[in-house]
């Protein structure tokens, strides 16, 4: 098997042009399946959650859930989208065993919402998302492969289906190719999914949560030479989090640019992202629409919204987030380019309930964007998985504050936090990590690092107060960084003066 030589990611886009397109996946949070009244509760035993309908047996008839369509509608218009006055369900048939029916029920030339856009800013420019469509449709089942290290089917030597989730109110919403990204394209697509998931988490529809699954994104890549026509795109399926959405994309342009510069082509197929090394794999070739022969569902009604209704619908819309960062951008006092890597984070949430649980603007954009990014970033999770909830952090800003501890001994609690040792006050206690403000233990701790610096302690005498720091920095080694340095610093210049 020949090796190709993968190019770097600078040389493949100063060669080729990538266009992307993004097809996300949201689980709608209904009480009920979008065309039965089994539960949809995450995490049920396997198989406890299905009904004739959702295992398509026959006879049984589906009747559709409103709330699943009233959310799809709210979703379409938060995204610019127009609303059909008047559409229909398709059958899409395939055959995979985690779809019981063999065939799902979607929607194909009549969805529900169209000609939309979302907004985002990357680099400092905005970029314009057309949305192609908003269309309703139903989850299917689970597979799991057991026996294999992977957890896919390779290797594995048997596979389970677990029903529940199949018949679950699934949303598609697809953009249209955007081209023109140049070496932005892996950094658009991850703002694009990061203000999808906050539009639709602003409508309360969905928990839009990557690592369970109610929120999925496959992304398609392509490659060009400048001037010519689009290439043959990629398909990379099921994509879990934001970090991954923008590494799969960098990854897809280095592979096509490689196979295009060895002469080979880009086979149009679904592809699958590893998470550990950073690159896709093959899955199967892909379909065409004509191969799912799609056709009327002929045991549902037309969906036809009352106007008046989805005006009702468009009036009750939340604060849309771009405006909500704008209003707390101008709460917190920082600048567009800090707000931007704040939403780039997807720390905005976390940050604004970090305030209200008790610390400052600055107090919780310093924990987050900081000491906790770092953490997420070196073990490939999002922010909001690292381990401290928002009350949390703003409990430990509250420890600083009252000067409890100091920026050091924070950073240790914090380690206790995420390691599951207990809330900030009980770490602190636990290991001992309280800041000494007893005047009679630092005073004496002064004393001997002054008799140990004679010579610092003569250029202070002379005036040189600059030079306490070094004095400073030997009674925090004393105490193991746990006095209070601006009290030390105080008791240094009493002293020698």
């Amino acid at each position: 098997m020949t090796t190709i030589a993968l190019p770097t990611y600078e040389d493949a886009v100063a060669r080729y042009e990538p266009v992307i397109g993004l097809e996300t996946h949201v689980e709608l949070g209904t009480q009920t399946k979008m065309f039965c009244g089994c539960r949809t509760e995450f995490g049920a035993e396997p198989n406890t959650q299905v009904c004739p309908v959702c295992l398509g047996l026959p006879g049984a008839l589906p009747v559709a859930n409103r709330a699943g369509i009233e959310a799809t509608i709210r979703i379409g218009l938060a995204l610019n989208c127009g609303i059909a006055e008047w559409c229909r369900m398709a059958r899409k048939n395939y055959f995979y065993p985690d779809m019981p029916k063999n065939f799902q029920t979607s929607q194909y030339d009549e969805p529900l919402c169209t000609e939309g856009y979302v907004d985002v800013e990357v680099g400092g420019k905005k970029y314009r998302i057309g949305i192609e469509r908003v269309h309703l449709e139903e989850d299917t089942g689970k597979s799991l492969h057991v026996g294999g290290a992977t957890g896919r089917i390779q290797g594995a030597t048997e596979s389970l289906v677990d029903y529940n989730r199949a018949g679950i109110p699934l949303v598609e919403i697809v953009t249209k190719p955007v081209p023109g990204l140049g070496e932005l394209a892996p950094e658009v697509a991850r703002a694009y999914v990061t203000e999808l998931r906050d539009i639709i988490r602003s409508l309360g529809v969905s928990d839009v949560r990557m690592e369970q699954g109610s929120l999925r994104c496959d992304v398609n890549t392509s490659l060009n030479k400048s001037g010519a026509e689009w290439g043959t795109r990629t398909e990379t399926k099921n994509v879990n989090s934001l970090r991954s959405v923008e590494r799969a994309v960098r990854s897809e342009i280095i592979r096509q640019a490689a196979v295009l510069d060895g002469g080979g082509r880009i086979i149009q197929e679904t592809r699958h992202f590893h998470e550990d090394r950073g690159e896709t794999s093959p899955g199967r070739s892909k379909e065409e629409a004509t191969d799912y022969r799609y056709f009327p569902e002929p045991d549902l009604v037309p969906i036809a919204p009352d106007p008046a209704w989805v005006a009702e619908l468009k009036a009750a819309l939340p604060e849309k987030p771009s405006v909500k960062r704008a209003r707390l951008r101008e709460d917190w006092g920082i600048s567009e380019l800090d707000m931007q890597s704040v939403a780039n984070a997807g720390a905005v949430e976390l940050i604004e309930e970090t305030i209200a649980a008790g610390a400052s603007p600055a107090g919780a954009r310093k924990w987050w964007m900081g000491e906790l990014a770092r953490r997420a970033n070196e073990t490939g999770v999002e922010l909001s998985a690292v381990g401290p909830t928002p009350a949390q952090v703003a409990e430990l800003q509250k420890l600083v504050d009252e000067g409890k501890l100091n920026d050091k001994l924070a950073r240790a609690v914090l380690e206790g936090v995420v390691a599951g040792e207990g809330d900030p006050a009980a770490v602190m206690a636990a290991r001992g990590l309280e800041v000494v403000n007893d005047e009679g233990a630092l005073t004496a701790a002064v004393d001997e690092a002054i008799a140990a610096n004679p010579d610092i302690a003569a250029k202070i005498r002379d005036g040189k107060v600059a030079a306490a720091g070094a004095l400073v920095g030997a009674v925090m080694k004393t105490t193991r960084g746990q006095a209070d340095a601006k009290t030390v610093r105080e008791l240094i210049l009493a002293r020698l003066s």
